[in-house]
């Protein structure tokens, strides 16, 4: 796929981090693209829906599911503003996602390779191929701008390195 074509899907991931950000969730966004076409997108939403498990990724891949009629989705790509966590590596595995693209590493919690590589384990019935950085220094600057708010709104003050 055409490097422009791949920074559109992210920066539509993009645009779903920004309106989870306004309605004071993380920022993160996720689209689910097959053969070209977006079929889900979402924001994260555990606080609004009072889920834990509804990061952006699995309700991106619920939505795609549904309008698929299928939870196998071997033939979507999913692009995502943060690496996916334990629980959302596990659910491209189980939803057979072909592509994960992914914009900021997530040092504490990235099971995409930094952390964890559970698209990459052999020892699982699927693999998930993973480009990460796509977008890195929007979906970062998003994220880091995010939780300096929280922080300032809290009075929390910063810590220095």
């Amino acid at each position: 796929m055409a490097l422009e074509k791949e920074e559109y899907f992210m920066r539509l991931a993009l645009a779903e981090a920004e309106m989870a950000w306004r309605k004071g969730e993380v920022p993160v966004g996720a689209v689910v693209v097959l053969e070209g076409e977006v079929i889900a997108s979402a924001g994260n939403s555990p606080i609004s829906l009072a889920d834990p498990t509804a990061h952006a990724e699995i309700l991106a891949i619920r939505s795609a599911a549904r309008r698929m009629g299928n939870y196998r989705l071997t033939d979507c790509d999913l692009y995502v503003t943060l690496e996916p966590c334990l629980m959302c590596a596990g659910a491209l595995v189980h939803a057979r996602i072909r592509r994960l693209v992914f914009g900021a590493a997530d040092p504490k919690g990235g099971a995409c390779g930094t952390l964890y590589d559970i698209p990459g384990d052999i020892r699982l019935n699927h693999r998930v191929e993973v480009v990460a950085g796509m977008l890195e220094e929007e979906s970062s600057s998003m994220l880091r701008a995010f939780f300096r708010a929280r922080r300032r709104e809290r009075g929390e003050v910063p810590k220095r390195p």
